[in-house]
């Protein structure tokens, strides 16, 4: 190994942070080093980025090195680890490594999307081993909440790093492989330089319960339920899917799918056997068509999203499917913090129709795809790393898992954040530098930087409202007219009764009387003065300084 290669790594998103999940390693010197990868997921925008659908990481540091990028690999198909792809990769041009079902996903988010780029993906089976660039990267089969999940054994000549993505323990996953407890053992034999891992759920104690579980209180519930049956989960989530059909089925009843991205992720689950030996589902025409104790729907919106199928029948505003007094919904999810609002209408919204809700506070119909802290320590067993930097968690998390990691007797321990240079060999584990990193915004098909002023105007204008005024003016510097005023988002009258609208002209036409001819003439004078004027007036009645636009036409 030449003495000035360097085994190194970064996070652009998912360190300080859940969601949004990119990480990149390189290898070899300083000015001439390649670059991997791992994942390039998308965070969901709160009530603070108005109008905005998705947060993804800034990728600038490696567009600029986007020559040494050798490859993106895909631990898995969830949308915080694949989301980004379709909007990020034209700048990063990189071939994509993915397995079956993650590669499948991407196909058919691809053909629903008009103008999305076909991006060239080679398909890995998980357990296979391959060279990218100078890296070594072996995908070992795990447990989690979607299909053909990953773990990468990052290997260079400076040594093995593990990245688990996420992961858990268990023993009877209903659809796809067991976490490979003899590979990653071996792994461990042959010596791993550092781990980098999950820290989701490393707060709680214990083990995560199994798939298994949740699939027998699905059996019993839908078992007893008398009306409708809808059960909502994550689209992705194909083992969830394929234990509430086979309740529904075990119940005589038959299965709907209501929602797009449920119908894009049963298309490829069936075509790589994953749901072998159910049924076909029928459309969403058969959820009014059937007996009312004849029917399940697997129905999108666990997260309370406006549009999908779950809200649109909690607002009575679904084109097939009604549900009425002694229906039940089962939440088959856990609400991602940031939804509880969203989530709590839709969940109100039915309580108040009389039908039933069953959620994860009622009985086990969920389990988290994460590892506790006992799977967290067998992880740690099996490979014994000699550094440990934790990873996809918010601070807490990872201060959590640095602490628990170093209890665990591992010899270096590092907490690491979104810019963090980390330097894995040669000499201790250590950072380095920062690169540059932050956020994008998808605002509609546009991406924006986080700092864009337009998002801060939609904040500014949902604070305060707007108040336009088009004034025409002569040569002379009169007015041609009565000025036309527009408002929006301001109340009709004052605490004292007044009209706004009256409040707003009177200060128009004293601020334009009591201005010079000479600044009369002048449209920019006249517009800021004009400007400053209404929202002192609206301010002092109100408390709250509107956004006021100005637009003086020279007749």
């Amino acid at each position: 190994m030449s003495d000035d290669n360097e085994f190194v790594f970064a996070a652009l998103g998912g360190l300080g942070e859940i969601g949004m999940n990119c990480a990149i390693y390189g290898w070899g010197p300083p000015r001439a080093r390649k670059w991997l990868m791992v994942d390039l997921g998308v965070g969901f925008a709160g009530d603070d980025l108005p109008g905005v659908d998705l947060i993804m990481p800034d990728v600038s540091f490696i567009e600029k090195v986007k020559k040494d990028l050798v490859g993106i690999v895909i631990t898995h198909a969830h949308e915080d680890h694949i989301g980004a792809l379709a909007d990020l990769w034209p700048s990063l041009g990189a071939k994509v490594y993915a397995s079956p079902f993650a590669a499948g996903l991407a196909e058919m988010r691809r053909l629903g999307e008009p103008g999305a780029p076909k991006i060239p993906i080679q398909i890995v089976q998980p357990g296979s081993r391959i060279p990218i660039g100078p890296f070594d990267v072996e995908f070992v089969r795990v447990a989690h909440s979607i299909p053909e999940s990953s773990t990468l054994a990052i290997r260079t000549p400076a040594g093995v790093v593990v990245h688990t993505g996420d992961w858990k323990i268990d023993p009877t996953p209903v659809v796809g492989a067991t976490t490979d407890e003899a590979r990653l053992t071996a792994l461990g034999d042959e010596g791993v330089l550092a781990l980098v891992c999950d820290s989701t759920n490393v707060l709680r104690e214990g083990e995560s319960p199994s798939e298994r579980d949740v699939a027998a209180t699905l059996k019993d519930l839908v078992g007893k339920a008398k009306g409708r049956v809808v059960v909502t989960t994550f689209a992705s989530n194909v083992a969830r899917l394929r234990c509430a059909a086979e309740a529904g089925f075990a119940a005589g009843r038959q299965v709907c799918i209501l929602g797009r991205a449920m119908e894009r992720v049963v298309a490829v689950a069936r075509e790589l056997g994953m749901l072998d030996g159910i049924p076909p589902f029928l459309g969403m025409d058969a959820f009014d068509r059937l007996p009312r104790d004849k029917i399940l729907a697997l129905a999108t919106g666990s997260q309370g999203e406006p549009r999908a199928a779950l809200a649109r029948m909690a607002a009575d505003d679904h084109p097939a499917a009604e549900l009425v007094s002694g229906d039940t919904v089962i939440f088959s999810s856990r609400t991602i913090p940031g939804n509880e609002k969203a989530v709590g209408n839709i969940i109100n919204a039915f309580a108040k129709a009389g039908v039933e809700v069953i959620t994860d506070r009622h009985a086990m119909v969920h389990v988290s795809g994460h590892p506790r802290r006992a799977e967290v320590a067998r992880m740690y067993g099996w490979l014994r790393p000699k550094m440990a930097v934790p990873a996809h968690g918010e601070a807490l998390h990872l201060t959590e898992h640095l602490a628990f990691a170093k209890a665990l007797g591992v010899p270096q321990t590092l907490s690491a954040f979104n810019g963090d240079l980390v330097r894995f060999a040669p000499g201790d584990l250590k950072t380095i530098g920062k690169v540059e990193r932050g956020r994008r915004l998808k605002d509609g098909n546009i991406l924006l930087p986080v700092g864009g002023e337009c998002v801060a105007q939609r904040r500014r204008l949902s604070f305060a409202g707007v108040v336009s005024i088009a004034i025409a003016l002569t040569p002379k510097g009169e007015m041609a007219g009565d000025p036309d005023v527009m408002i929006a988002g301001l109340p009709e009258r004052t605490r004292d009764g007044a009209a706004f609208d009256g409040i707003i002209d009177a200060a128009i036409f004293e601020t334009f009387e009591s201005l010079p001819r000479g600044k009369r003439r002048d449209p920019d004078a006249l517009s800021s003065a004009v400007e400053r004027s209404v929202r002192g007036a609206v301010g002092a009645v109100w408390g709250k300084k509107p956004q006021v636009h100005v637009l003086i036409v020279e007749v």
